[in-house]
């Protein structure tokens, strides 16, 4: 930590450029909750916005979303377009109070006319879904469009979707693989999946494979969850292993669901594992999943038949090998 950055006081912060300003509040080490209630108070919108983003995260601070919103409002009434965008989240999600989605799409339009990717990206959505405003496909494109070309991953996967989908009556599936990759080399998981998925349907699979392990590893829960079923119901045997590692990762929150997904993943597939998947079916059963009981007694006979052991490891079942 810097001793510039050691010494910020609010004075400090008030002294600074903007620019400067939001770059001194988005460090941690850089400030206290003080520091930036105080720099709020004092009117200065970045701060503002970064109180608003720690009540709304409750970091450094409990979580009060009401709270959150009230700071995002007064950082948007000066012109802050981060602060509009993140006040728009607010009110298209529900955070901190009733969803408003006209009033998202409205301060979305704001930070987007401001050249805000972000913003940019959420308005783009919300004209897509016709969430808050008239369905506009082509006017979404333009705006996807406009932050992919500033480089943001999300709008850049969209803008692949529009492409490979003919969304606009055009399919490039040229551009599309162009724009998947640039996203996918940005981080984006659900670019990365794009990407290996069209791989996949062009007969390049072994180009794909590394994409779909990342996008397994970074992805949202409930994307992990979408891709091994989807995966797993494929009949190459490299994309159905790839499907077993991403329901494994999906187990890690303890959900009977995931638990039995696995479980009767394992038991089928190119190479059953059934013992194994005995092991996750009752974890699933034990967790209280219907159906897990009926699977247990389908696998049963198989596991017996697979390792003799069998009954010294159901006698220490709450050892069961990790996923």
């Amino acid at each position: 930590m810097t001793q510039a950055r050691q010494s910020l006081t609010l004075s400090g912060l008030v002294a600074l450029p903007a620019a400067e300003r939001k770059a001194a509040l988005a460090a941690d080490a850089g400030h206290t909750v003080q520091l930036v209630y105080q720099a709020a108070c004092h009117g200065l919108p970045e701060a503002q916005t970064t109180l608003g983003q720690m009540l709304l995260d409750g970091r450094g601070t409990p979580a009060d979303g009401a709270a959150a919103r009230r700071w995002f409002a007064l950082a948007a009434q000066h012109g802050h377009a981060p602060a509009a965008n993140m006040l728009g989240r607010c009110l298209e999600r529900g955070w901190g109070g009733e969803p408003d989605m006209a009033s998202a799409a409205r301060l979305y339009r704001q930070g987007a006319e401001t050249g805000l990717d972000w913003a940019q990206y959420n308005l783009a959505n919300m004209l897509l879904r016709g969430r808050g405003l008239d369905r506009d496909v082509p006017q979404s494109w333009s705006w996807f469009l406009a932050a992919a070309e500033q480089g943001h991953a999300k709008s850049m996967n969209l803008v692949a979707r529009f492409l490979e989908g003919g969304w606009l009556g055009q399919v490039d599936l040229s551009a599309a693989e162009a724009w998947y990759r640039r996203a996918a080399d940005g981080g984006d998981f659900r670019a990365q999946y794009n990407l290996a998925t069209l791989l996949v349907e062009q007969g390049r699979t072994g180009e794909a494979l590394s994409w779909l392990d990342q996008a397994g590893v970074t992805g949202s829960e409930d994307f992990r969850r979408i891709a091994a079923d989807q995966l797993l119901a494929r009949t190459d045997p490299r994309l159905h292993a790839i499907g077993l590692r991403i329901a494994s990762l999906c187990c890690e929150r303890g959900n009977a669901e995931d638990y039995y997904r696995y479980g009767t993943a394992l038991a089928a597939g190119p190479s059953p594992q059934p013992k194994l998947s005995r092991a996750w079916l009752r974890r699933a059963y034990e967790a209280g999943h219907s159906n897990a009981a009926t699977a247990l007694a389908g696998v049963e006979p198989a596991a017996s038949a697979d390792r003799p052991g069998l009954l010294r490891w159901t006698r220490r079942r709450h050892r069961e090998p990790a996923p």
